[in-house]
C-alpha cells in the first residue's frame, strides 16, 4: 500500500494537509502508534506514525514540535497521521513543520478509530492471500470470546492453533524474552536465547501492536520458531486478538498501580507503621504476613521520561514469575517495587531489560530484604540510596546497585549527591584545590600517596621519588592548611574521604591501599 492509497480510502475520511507528489508515491511498511515527544527510537523506516498529539501543548513551544517532527524526519517515517480528537484539530505548528522536513501529513477525524487505519494497512498487505490462509471461522469466534472475558495470552495462542494440531509450537513473548504464553507442550524458551532470536529475526515474528500501548520493555511479540507453520494472514489476526489481551492488561493493571501509588506515598512520608503498611501491601494484592520484602527502585533519566515503571515491572517479572508484587511511582516520580520473598535478584533480567532501549540509561536500587511490612519504608530508603549509587557511578550506562555491594568507603560514597560531595572535599581540603597556588599541587598529591602507603614516610618518599624529609614538611604544610592532625585515625579517614569526593583517588587502579590503622 502506497501513501495515496491510503490517503484515498473513503472510509477512512483522512484529510490531507500537507504533501509532495512524489512522497505520496512511497510504499507504506507499517504502523506505529506513539504519544512520545520523540518517537525516533520506535518508528521503523517507511512506517505510518499515528499520533493522537497527547504530546503537544498550546503553550506554543515550538522545540517540542520540532522535535517531534524531526525523529520522524530521521526514522525515515512515510506519513504523519494526526488526530483530532485530543485538540479539534491539527496545530498549525505541526503543519510548519511537516512541511520544513517534508514529512507528508494528514489529519485523522475524532470520529475514527486509529485501529480502523492499521487494519486497513495490514489487511491490504495480507488481503491477496487466499482464504484458506486465514483463521477458520470457527476459531476466529472463539478467540474474539477469549479476547472479550479477557482470557490471557497462553489460552488465546492454545486456542489459534489448536486446528493445526501438535505440529505448530508458538509464543508470545515480551520484547526482553520473557514467555507470558506458549501453545501447550512447547518446550521451555529461555529470556536470554528468546530475546536473542527477537533480535536476529529468526523465525516468524509479529509484533502485537495495542492502542493502549506499554512501554516499549513490555511490548508483546507473536513468535513461531518455524516460519512454515502457518501463513501470514492467520499471524497477523492471532496478533490482533493478542493486542486486545493486553489492552485489557493495560486498562486491569492502572487500579494496581493507583494501590502501588498510595503505598508509595505511605512509605516515602515516613508514616509506615505496620498498621498503615499492611492495609497498602494488601490494598496492592500482595500478602501483608510476608517475613521479607525485596524494595526496589528505578530511573530511567531525562530521555526515558515515564519508561522507569515498565521497566522496573517487566524486570521484576522475569525475577518473581508467578508471585504478586506491586509496581508504582513515588511521589518524586521515582519508579518502585516490592516483591514478597528474600531472594528476589534482578541480576540476570537487568541486562535483558536494559537492551530493549540501549540509549536509555536504566539505573536500579534493590535495598535488603525487609523484616516485615514495619521494615518497608527502611528498605525503601536504602534502594534510593543504592539507585543513587549506581546513576552516580555510571550516569550514562545501564547498572543495578545493591546494598549489598555498599562494602567499602568508595562504594557507600556514591550515593551521595556529587553537589554534596563537591561541597565536603572543598569544605576539608581547602587551599589544597586552590589551583593558582604552585605549592597546592605538591601538597595533594604527596597527602594522597602519604594515605595511600597507610602513613608511611619511607614508602611514601620512595613512591614520590624525594627525600623523606621532604615528605615531613609537606606533610606538616598540609595539616597547617588543612587543620587536620595526620597522626589522628579520624582526620585521616576525613582527609581521605574528601580525596575520594573530590575523584583524586581511583582505588580501583593498581597501587596501596589506606589502612585504618594509625601509623606508629
Amino acid at each position: 500500500m502506497h501513501v495515496e492509497h491510503l490517503l484515498r480510502d473513503e472510509t477512512l475520511g483522512l484529510r490531507l494537509l500537507w504533501a509532495e507528489d512524489t512522497l505520496l508515491e512511497r510504499e507504506i511498511s507499517g504502523v506505529t502508534v506513539t504519544d512520545l515527544e520523540d518517537p525516533a527510537r520506535f518508528v521503523r523506516s517507511g512506517e505510518a506514525v499515528l499520533s493522537g498529539l497527547v504530546w503537544w501543548t498550546p503553550d506554543r513551544d515550538q522545540g517540542r514540535t520540532e522535535r517531534f517532527v524531526a525523529g520522524l524526519r530521521s526514522a525515515d517515517a512515510a506519513v504523519l497521521l494526526a488526530g483530532e480528537e485530543t485538540h479539534g484539530q491539527v496545530p498549525d505548528d505541526l503543519v510548519a513543520a511537516c512541511l520544513r522536513h517534508r514529512i507528508p501529513l494528514a489529519a485523522v477525524p475524532a470520529h475514527v478509530m486509529f485501529r480502523a487505519v492499521t487494519d486497513k494497512v495490514y489487511l491490504q498487505q495480507w488481503g491477496e492471500l487466499s482464504r484458506h490462509h486465514a483463521l477458520p471461522e470457527n476459531a476466529r469466534t472463539r478467540l474474539s470470546r477469549l479476547a472479550a472475558r479477557g482470557s490471557g495470552p497462553g489460552e488465546v495462542v492454545a486456542a489459534a492453533f489448536a486446528h493445526l494440531g501438535r505440529t505448530a509450537v508458538a509464543y508470545v513473548l515480551t520484547a526482553t524474552g520473557r514467555t507470558v504464553g506458549a501453545t501447550p507442550g512447547a518446550p521451555a524458551l529461555p529470556a536470554v536465547e528468546a530475546a536473542a532470536l527477537l533480535a536476529s529475526g529468526a523465525g516468524a515474528t509479529v509484533p502485537v501492536d495495542a492502542d493502549a500501548a506499554p512501554t516499549p520493555y513490555e511490548r508483546w511479540h507473536l513468535h513461531l520458531p518455524d516460519p512454515g507453520a502457518a501463513p501470514p494472514r492467520m499471524l497477523q489476526e492471532i496478533a490482533a486478538v493478542l493486542s486486545r489481551c493486553q489492552e485489557g492488561q493495560v486498562r486491569r493493571r492502572a487500579a494496581a498501580h493507583h494501590a502501588a501509588d498510595e503505598l508509595g506515598a505511605l512509605l516515602a512520608g515516613n508514616g509506615a507503621d505496620a498498621p498503615a503498611a499492611e492495609t497498602a501491601l494488601r490494598n496492592c494484592g500482595l500478602p501483608a504476613a510476608e517475613e521479607h520484602y525485596r524494595v526496589i527502585a528505578a530511573d530511567a533519566g531525562a530521555r526515558g521520561e515515564g519508561l522507569a515503571g515498565g521497566a522496573l515491572a517487566e524486570a521484576v517479572a522475569h525475577a518473581a514469575g508467578a508471585e504478586p508484587t506491586a509496581v508504582g511511582r513515588l511521589p518524586d516520580g521515582t519508579a518502585f517495587a516490592v516483591a514478597p520473598g528474600a531472594a528476589v535478584s534482578l541480576s540476570e533480567a537487568w541486562p535483558l531489560v536494559a537492551a530493549c532501549e540501549p540509549s536509555i540509561p536504566l539505573h536500579g536500587g534493590i535495598g535488603a530484604p525487609a523484616a516485615g511490612p514495619q521494615g518497608l519504608a527502611g528498605a525503601l530508603a536504602e534502594a534510593r540510596y543504592a539507585l543513587a549509587s549506581a546513576r552516580g557511578t555510571a550516569p550514562d550506562v545501564s547498572s543495578l546497585a545493591d546494598t549489598a555491594t555498599l562494602t567499602g568507603l568508595e562504594r557507600l560514597l556514591t550515593g551521595i549527591p556529587a553537589e554534596v560531595r563537591s561541597v565536603y572535599s572543598r569544605t576539608v581540603l581547602g587551599p589544597l584545590l586552590d589551583t593558582r597556588t604552585a605549592g597546592a599541587a605538591p601538597l595533594l598529591h604527596t597527602l594522597r600517596t602519604f594515605l595511600a602507603c597507610d602513613g608511611s614516610w619511607a614508602r611514601t618518599a620512595e613512591a614520590l621519588h624525594l627525600h623523606v624529609n621532604t615528605v615531613h614538611y609537606r606533610i606538616r604544610r598540609t595539616e597547617h592548611v588543612t587543620g587536620r592532625d595526620l597522626s589522628r585515625l579520624a582526620d585521616r579517614l576525613d582527609l581521605w574521604t574528601a580525596l575520594l569526593c573530590h575523584g583524586a583517588v581511583h582505588p580501583a587502579a593498581p597501587g596501596p591501599q589506606p589502612s585504618v590503622t594509625p601509623a606508629g
